[in-house]
């Protein structure tokens, strides 16, 4: 029988190059998978079931519902894989109930006035920059937040993001997301098409020499961390006391758009889900256009009732 070690890189391989996960799927699997092999170290039936039971039971011990669901995914994977290649008889999830109650925990977004102001904060840095230096950041963190709240697209696609795959006389950008998943979305706001311009001529022998769209100090991609404190900054200067992220961009996105009675299916798409469950998590934080139906259009608006007494 092979070695878990020995199965285990046979599969990181199979993932690699023959279904071609992108890096971040591959490390997961590889974070995951790694775990497990140090689980059973001492075990000496990896592919039993008692095994996998005990060791689900020590991940819901150690993690949040969430992580669990995902190690629990990329083993139920590697199973899969070992089935597939008839290197164990039976799999072991094919007995386990791995079903468990996972709270629901609403995305948190930013308000409308917030967005207004974090932007009008941007612009007017813009105007105060004393130095090039200065100005060349905020043409380039403009770009990266108005391309951020137009698309709703993930930071890690955003910083990922090549000069080809946006077109500005068309409007489009091309979105590589999870899965390998493409993905086109039309920019419908001049500002933001103004913005980009704007950055692009202003960056475009660091972008030529970069690879990439958006490019820090150093003429290198632009990391997912920097945005971050990019947004951190930006905030405390608008006086914005929530903490913001740039996933929270996204989540703003996908809301209003729900607010603004955009079918759901659509704001799918634009968002890259798979699974339109994923989407309607929205539809729970939509408060505003709740508030709205409750208030205009609710059938006992109609209805006039005597209230003498």
């Amino acid at each position: 029988m092979r070695t878990l070690n020995e199965c285990v890189n046979e599969y990181i391989e199979f993932c690699k190059f023959r279904k071609r996960l992108d890096v971040k799927t591959l490390k997961a699997y590889q974070i995951d998978l790694n775990q497990y092999r140090n689980f059973c170290s001492k075990l000496s039936n990896y592919l039993s079931k008692d095994t996998v039971d005990q060791f689900i039971t020590s991940l819901h011990r150690q993690y949040k519902p969430k992580t669990v669901k995902r190690k629990i995914a990329s083993l139920k994977a590697f199973f899969h894989y070992m089935e597939y290649r008839e290197l164990l008889s039976e799999n072991p999830f094919s007995k386990l109930d791995i079903r468990f109650r996972e709270p629901k925990l609403l995305p948190r977004t930013i308000p409308f006035h917030s967005i207004q102001t974090f932007l009008a904060t941007l612009y007017a840095q813009k105007e105060y920059a004393k130095t090039e230096y200065q100005l060349h950041c905020c043409i380039r963190d403009i770009a990266v937040i108005e391309l951020l709240f137009a698309t709703g697209m993930r930071i890690s696609e955003l910083c990922s993001l090549k000069p080809t795959d946006l077109d500005l006389e068309s409007s489009n950008v091309l979105i590589y997301g999870k899965g390998a998943k493409e993905r086109i979305l039309q920019i419908g706001n001049p500002d933001v098409i103004s913005a980009l311009d704007l950055y692009q001529n202003t960056f475009r022998e660091e972008i030529a020499s970069c690879g990439y769209f958006f490019v820090n100090k150093l003429q290198h991609k632009l990391s997912d961390q920097s945005v971050r404190f990019m947004i951190n900054r930006y905030a405390k200067l608008a006086g914005i006391e929530q903490h913001i992220t740039p996933h929270m961009f996204r989540h703003s996105f996908a809301t209003l758009l729900l607010e603004q009675d955009v079918d759901i299916r659509y704001i799918q798409k634009m968002l890259g889900h798979s699974s339109i469950s994923t989407t309607e998590i929205y539809t729970h934080v939509s408060s505003v256009k709740q508030k709205d139906i409750l208030f205009h259009k609710h059938p006992r608006n109609l209805m006039e009732v005597s209230r003498e007494t």
